[in-house]
């Protein structure tokens, strides 16, 4: 069954800057447990300024759709340096159901395409920007990455897929937060001080399907339409910045 890919309805949102934070304390890791990154050494570059802002609206039963949208600047005006690892940061009230929706397998999309994968393994969509000002579709795919339920990011014109696992947050963000998804960006042949950054970044989670007689969705909160949701979302680049911009939306129908 095709999962419905909800749009996501306007609602008041409040962004918050990114934590300022000096190169001598990053902010903890808040999925260390997950994939590691091959190491490369920080290069060069500028600083970027980001902010963060996200969407929430409730769906049937206990569904959400969360649109997640980062914009990222150069300190200096010149192209953001190029991210290695995004670690998406979920308020505490929301939960997953991986195991409720078809998955696509990064083999699958790399030999045939995103449109190969099952009915009902879309479980989000959004926009990539660069400073180019191109905008370059992003479809979001159920996976499983090894044992464990992910997200496989996919850009269809650049051929590029991404890998996000779902992680338990490490206890610094335990307040906050309760789940999150670790995406790294591994390295390429291109060298990391000449890796564009992308200026906007938007990428909503909100498909449904009828699963078990009852309508679910792949992202679920227990929180009641109008309560007050935390988001985060630890960036970190290749000159070795590290950012955590945080977002406060209003759960809106």
């Amino acid at each position: 069954m095709k999962a419905k890919i909800a749009l996501a309805a306007l609602t008041a949102l409040v962004s918050l800057p990114a934590l300022a934070t000096p190169a001598y304390a990053h902010p903890a890791d808040p999925a260390p447990g997950g994939p590691q990154r091959p190491h490369e050494a920080d290069v060069e570059g500028t600083r970027n300024i980001d902010s963060l802002s996200v969407t929430a609206t409730a769906g049937p039963g206990h569904s959400v759709t969360l649109a997640w949208d980062r914009r990222s600047r150069a300190e200096t005006g010149q192209v953001p340096a190029g991210a290695r690892r995004f670690v998406f940061l979920f308020d505490r009230s929301v939960r997953f159901n991986p195991d409720a929706f078809p998955t696509c397998d990064r083999a699958l999309i790399e030999e045939k395409g995103a449109a190969a994968c099952p009915d009902g393994s879309q479980v989000g969509s959004g926009l990539a920007e660069y400073a180019t000002g191109e905008p370059r579709e992003v479809l979001a795919f159920n996976t499983r990455i090894g044992r464990t339920p992910g997200v496989l990011v996919v850009l269809p014109s650049t051929g590029v897929v991404l890998e996000q696992t779902m992680e338990r947050v490490s206890h610094p963000y335990r307040e906050h937060y309760r789940w999150a998804l670790d995406e790294i960006l591994p390295p390429n042949d291109t060298p990391p001080q000449e890796r564009a950054g992308t200026t906007r970044f938007r990428l909503s989670f909100g498909a449904t399907r009828e699963h078990h007689g009852r309508t679910v969705g792949f992202v679920e909160s227990t929180a009641r339409p109008g309560s007050a949701l935390r988001f985060g979302l630890w960036s970190e680049f290749v000159t070795g910045q590290v950012l955590v911009p945080v977002a406060k939306a209003r759960l809106g129908r």
